[in-house]
C-alpha cells in the first residue's frame, strides 16, 4: 500500500493562517500559510480545482472548513 505521509503544520503557523489568493491578472489561485509578519504566502502551491485545495488540507491532517 502506498498510503501518504501527514505533514506536520509548519512551524508558528495554525489551521487558521490558511489562505486562498487569487491573482488579479491571470486569475490564478494559490493556497498556502499566510505570515503576517512577511505578508505574504509560504508553502504555497497552485490549485485549480476544489479537489486541489481539498488535498492541501489532508496533506497537513486537517478538514476543509
Amino acid at each position: 500500500m502506498n498510503k501518504k505521509r501527514t505533514l506536520p503544520l509548519p512551524d508558528g503557523f495554525s489551521e487558521s493562517d490558511i489562505k486562498l489568493e487569487s491573482s488579479t491578472c491571470t486569475g490564478e489561485k494559490t493556497i498556502g500559510f499566510y505570515s503576517k509578519t512577511e505578508r505574504k504566502l509560504l508553502y504555497a502551491e497552485l490549485v485549480q480545482t476544489d479537489d486541489d485545495i481539498e488535498e492541501f488540507y489532508k496533506k497537513y491532517g486537517l478538514k476543509k472548513p
